[in-house]
């Protein structure tokens, strides 16, 4: 049923990078904070880096709990279901680090997704995760469901933002430079790209 592996490759690594979505779930250290679990989708906006090392990007929205956790802690899991083909779901629990735009490790990071317009997205930081644990299980109980296309509306809508207007937007949503728990969010006004 589930097995442990230690590293990304092989038939693994072929199944996570063929999902065309995942889940993120991060939390506090405060036992009474507020647990975040987020779909992340668009193609070309994950990338396995290495055996170990996996990231995707991070997009405009309204909030930033995922930034939050991580700057807090870092604790994260990553999970990805089969909702084609042979059951399967598989989790990467592991630590998570925010690299925001004006990092020096954006630019190198960033050559990792070439089939995206990242920018055309409001790209706030990449997020870099370092796995600690890897499982699959059966995912017997996963329906089947079709994936059609991504949908065109996050671009449409992010696309006309420019970083004065993006940290305008970000600055108007109550839980982006701070959590739902209060702790530090996404750094605003937003940093230059080193790109």
């Amino acid at each position: 049923m589930g097995k442990t592996y230690e590293r990304i490759d092989g038939r693994l690594r072929t199944f996570i990078e063929e999902q065309p979505l995942f889940f993120t779930a991060t939390a506090p250290l405060s036992g009474d904070g507020t647990v975040n679990l987020s779909p992340k989708g668009l193609k070309g906006s994950f990338a396995v880096l290495d055996e170990r090392t996996v990231a995707y990007l991070d997009f405009a929205g309204s909030n930033a709990e995922t930034i939050a956790h991580l700057r807090e802690n870092g604790r994260i899991t990553l999970m990805w279901c089969a909702f084609q083909g042979p059951p399967n779901i598989v989790r990467v629990h592991g630590r998570g680090e925010p690299v925001f735009r004006d990092d020096a490790r954006f630019g190198e990071l960033l050559t990792h997704f070439p089939d995206i317009d990242a920018y055309g997205h409001g790209l706030r930081a990449i997020v870099v995760v370092t796995a600690e644990l890897i499982r699959d299980t059966c995912g017997y109980a996963v329906p089947f469901m079709t994936y059609d296309e991504d949908r065109d509306l996050h671009g449409k809508r992010f696309a006309r933002e420019d970083d004065a207007s993006l940290s305008a937007y970000f600055a108007k949503k109550e839980h982006v430079a701070t959590s739902l728990d209060g702790l530090p969010g996404l750094p605003l006004p937003l940093p230059p790209s080193t790109v």
